[in-house]
């Protein structure tokens, strides 16, 4: 009943104009109500305040009704609930959350999702030897979500697996693996740029301009 609130909530406040260029802006990948982030934030941020108070996470009754919903907006709903939910996250969600990974994947999906899994990661150490299997998939979003799992983590960055995740990847062609590369190598030279430089130095014969740049933004 909740997920058809909330579904009938966003519809109203639909934009035609707005969903055609949410739809452009990702390649045409999805389809949209039209309601742009800052409004679909105010508007279900009741929906998360309710939710929140229940510590069990509602994967058939809202997730996966989420995921399976045409629109996009809901797919980023389901999101913001798992963001919400993320200290009550355990190993034994990492499946579910895999395959969310592997369905309706683009990088506004995988990049949320990144975080969700970084996070589960960090609480769950074992959970590293997982991250490295994926970061030989061929499914360069599950490769993806290796390589920036760590973002934000400054000083707790397990360097030795994201230099062997990231190494992993090296001599790619896919714009997506490479860009995060560059991104996860930035963000760490925010607090170990001495660290990145010679990441840089020792690996850069194997590395795309793409990363390097991206890599080198902040040193």
């Amino acid at each position: 009943m909740l997920f058809n609130t909330i579904f009938e909530t966003l519809k109203t406040y639909s934009n035609e104009q707005k969903a055609k260029e949410m739809s452009r802006y990702m390649k045409n990948n999805f389809l949209f109500l039209g309601v742009q982030s800052p409004i679909r934030k105010k508007i279900t941020k009741p929906f998360l305040a309710t939710l929140k108070k229940d510590n069990a996470i509602a994967w058939e009754q809202l997730i996966e009704q989420c995921w399976q919903n045409p629109y996009r907006e809901l797919q980023y709903f389901a999101l913001d609930y798992l963001g919400l939910k993320k200290e009550f996250l355990t190993l034994a969600d990492i499946p579910k959350l895999k395959d969310l990974a592997l369905r309706k994947s683009w990088w506004d999906s995988i990049d949320q999702l990144d975080r969700i899994i970084g996070g589960i990661a960090l609480r769950f150490p074992e959970l590293n030897h997982t991250l490295l299997v994926w970061s030989v998939d061929d499914n360069f979003w599950l490769r993806r979500i290796a390589i920036d799992h760590q973002l934000l983590r400054k000083e707790k960055t397990n360097t030795d697996l994201l230099e062997k995740i990231i190494v992993n990847n090296l001599g790619q062609t896919e714009f997506f693996i490479n860009k995060a590369i560059g991104w996860s190598l930035r963000d760490y030279s925010k607090t170990n740029p001495e660290w990145v430089r010679d990441f840089i130095k020792r690996h850069e014969s194997k590395m795309t301009k793409l990363s390097v740049r991206e890599a080198c933004k902040y040193i």
